[in-house]
């Protein structure tokens, strides 16, 4: 008799407390789409703006819409590894549902930056994506960019400060930019992703309001010199201890940069997979984006970007990206697709390897006992 293989329950979670909340949603529709039925049982979990968990075969419409939110059934994840679910709120008895897996479709903050990555750690649940080193590293930009230049991989030339100290040097600050930098230059929050906050600053007066605009993200600021006639290239990378590279690819964006608008309002930028570039360079590329990935202790997957000196082919790493855009116009699923794994057998490699990974986990001690019971003395 031929048993039935029983599917795999994972919890696609999205939304979140997060300015790129509604970029979460529709990541989401797009991997929930794409999940083989036959394989996957999934459990929608979304997180409202305020913080709310909602769990429903529906939650992810609800969040779209904004409607019936207070309907929906509140759920979250305990942090007790005895339990390993979604436990129902305001029940009289326990209620709760078995989850295989997590798939963290959350970008930015509350999602991407370690923290939900943590709850997930405590409660003993495997989770697609980068641990919590890799996660809070890589989303703040500051930070990173040390690692990235100690493993000697390029950057832009950059200064950093706290919002407070601006407020205290804002002269003193402003002139070290110009000096040290000049115009034009990037002004980011130091922990947000698609584009949120950015501004490029091309005399004082945007410099100021720039930096003002920053400070409402975060309170670590980071400005980089610009890199003129840039091109926008993007690797997609794949795995646990022994990453790999996808071939590359060339955001042209529609605005001056890649901001939010360019990414995911107007629908004119546009992408060239592969990009045309000189195969050194895009091998040197794909090296960084591997060095990268293994600097800041990444795992499962991640979207390296870099910029491209148009006149010398200088290469400088912008960012790592640890849980990227899985929209059906994202360049994570787009360049695996051109590296010939289409997007269901990439979502099927990320469950595969998050298991990979908790069960080596799991073979690791957690508790040493000592030689003598001192503590109870």
């Amino acid at each position: 008799m031929i048993t039935k293989k029983k599917k795999i329950k994972v919890g696609i979670i999205f939304g979140g407390r997060s300015a790129e909340h509604e970029v979460s949603l529709v990541s989401a529709t797009s991997v929930i789409n794409a999940l083989d039925k036959k394989k996957y049982e999934i459990v929608q979990i979304g997180i409202t703006l305020d913080g709310r968990w909602i769990s429903s075969p529906d939650a992810l419409s609800a969040l779209k819409i904004r409607k019936n939110i207070d309907r929906q059934t509140q759920k979250v994840i305990i942090p007790d590894p005895n339990h390993r679910s979604l436990i129902k709120l305001f029940s009289r008895k326990l209620e709760e549902e078995k989850l295989d897996v997590v798939f963290p479709v959350l970008h930015g903050t509350f999602g991407e930056d370690g923290t939900i990555q943590g709850l997930l750690e405590m409660a003993n649940i495997p989770y697609v994506g980068a641990g919590v080193l890799a996660s809070s590293v890589a989303m703040d930009k500051i930070i990173a960019r040390r690692l990235y230049k100690a493993a000697g991989i390029p950057v832009t030339p950059d200064i950093w400060f706290l919002w407070k100290d601006y407020n205290d040097s804002k002269i003193r600050i402003i002139e070290k930019i110009e000096k040290d930098l000049g115009y034009p230059c990037f002004i980011k929050p130091s922990n947000t992703g698609s584009s949120v906050g950015i501004s490029k600053a091309h005399n004082r007066r945007e410099l100021i309001k720039a930096i003002e605009l920053a400070a409402e993200y975060d309170r670590k600021i980071l400005v980089e010199k610009s890199v003129e006639n840039a091109r926008e290239i993007e690797v997609s990378v794949l795995g646990n201890d022994n990453p790999v590279a996808s071939v590359s690819g060339e955001i042209i964006p529609s605005n001056e940069f890649y901001d939010y608008n360019a990414k995911y309002v107007d629908g004119k930028s546009q992408s060239k997979i592969p990009a045309k570039l000189p195969k050194n360079i895009v091998k040197k590329i794909q090296e960084y984006a591997i060095r990268g990935y293994k600097a800041v202790d990444c795992s499962g997957m991640a979207r390296a970007d870099f910029l491209v000196d148009s006149k010398t082919n200088k290469i400088y790493l912008s960012e790592l990206n640890t849980i990227p855009g899985f929209t059906s116009i994202s360049m994570y699923p787009k360049l695996w697709e051109a590296s010939g794994i289409p997007y269901p057998k990439l979502l099927d490699r990320l469950i595969e390897l998050t298991l990979e990974r908790h069960d080596e986990k799991t073979k690791l001690k957690t508790v040493y006992k000592p030689k003598t019971n001192w503590y109870k003395s």
